[in-house]
């Protein structure tokens, strides 16, 4: 067998991307370095790993095994550098962190620049997936950290309430719209956020399990986006508390807190087990959960 560590890397980015392109991107690779380098471990492995479509690409069963074997080896390596890391100074760990939407643009920028500056042998692979892919990633063992909503199962995983993340429907203030509930939003069309954001595919599920679409005229760049776009009239929105408070007053929108028990929602900071972390992604861990023991 001829491939190495960033074969698997590749590899295992495709997947949780499902596309090549992006997960030559993760990579930082160029699309035919990556398509070259998967065509190589398939022929080396005489098998198939992936079967390519219109929509994407999708691991065969002998891909599958790949992939929980690459899993483990990626793991290992990870834990050789760790133990090797007294014999060498300097040496760099990473800590795989993944969270929702809203954790990555309100609550986590200030909090993860402070901890880089402060621990400079240490990168984050910061990641936004939605909330049941974190937490199916945190079982797997492909992930140090996670931030979720606490409408997941999070059964198998230790949590720490980590931020109060209520949702709020916006509208702009000459809209027919009077009430605060989302589905009675649901007749009209909404600005909304890139379609694999954790939001979205958040939204959307909500909106199917009421017996409706989501209808969506455009999509915004960020919450700040979604703001702007609603206030000259481009349609509803949903943004958490959080990001409508850091827009002054006079901005033209109206504020509806929403009535459903899922949007009142709770951010928890989760592992499989605090305690056994590494050192590396300790260190992350004590950073996030100070300011929690700080104001319990």
């Amino acid at each position: 067998m001829h491939f190495d560590l960033i074969d698997l890397r590749l590899y295992l980015h495709i997947l949780d991307t499902g596309n090549i392109t992006a997960g030559a991107g993760r990579s930082h690779l160029s699309l035919a370095a990556a398509s070259a380098r998967i065509r190589a471990m398939e022929a080396s492995l005489g098998i198939e790993c992936l079967e390519r479509g219109r929509r994407g690409v999708t691991p065969t069963p002998a891909g599958k095994a790949l992939a929980r074997h690459a899993r483990l080896l990626l793991q290992q390596a990870e834990h050789l550098q760790l133990d090797l890391a007294e014999y060498a100074n300097g040496v760099k760990g990473q800590v795989r962190l993944l969270c929702n939407t809203t954790a990555l643009s309100e609550y986590l920028p200030e909090l993860l620049a402070d901890f880089l500056c402060e621990h400079p042998n240490l990168d984050i692979d910061l990641q936004e997936l939605p909330s049941l892919r974190i937490t199916q990633a945190l079982r797997q063992g492909t992930a140090d950290l996670g931030i979720v909503s606490d409408a997941v199962d999070t059964h198998g995983l230790q949590t720490l309430p980590f931020r109060d993340d209520p949702l709020v429907l916006i509208t702009p203030q000459d809209h027919p719209f009077s009430a605060g509930s989302f589905v009675d939003s649901l007749q009209y069309d909404f600005v909304g956020l890139a379609p694999h954001s954790a939001l979205t595919v958040y939204l959307e599920e909500q909106a199917l399990h009421a017996g409706f679409r989501l209808q969506t005229r455009i999509r915004a760049e960020g919450f700040d986006g979604v703001i702007r776009m609603v206030a000259r009239g481009a349609g509803l929105g949903i943004v958490p508390q959080a990001a409508l408070e850091r827009w002054p007053l006079e901005r033209s929108v109206r504020a509806y807190p929403l009535q459903e028990a899922w949007a009142r929602r709770k951010l928890q900071l989760c592992a499989r087990s605090f305690e056994h972390l590494p050192g590396y992604a300790k260190a992350l861990f004590d950073a996030l959960a100070l300011p929690l023991r700080k104001n319990p």
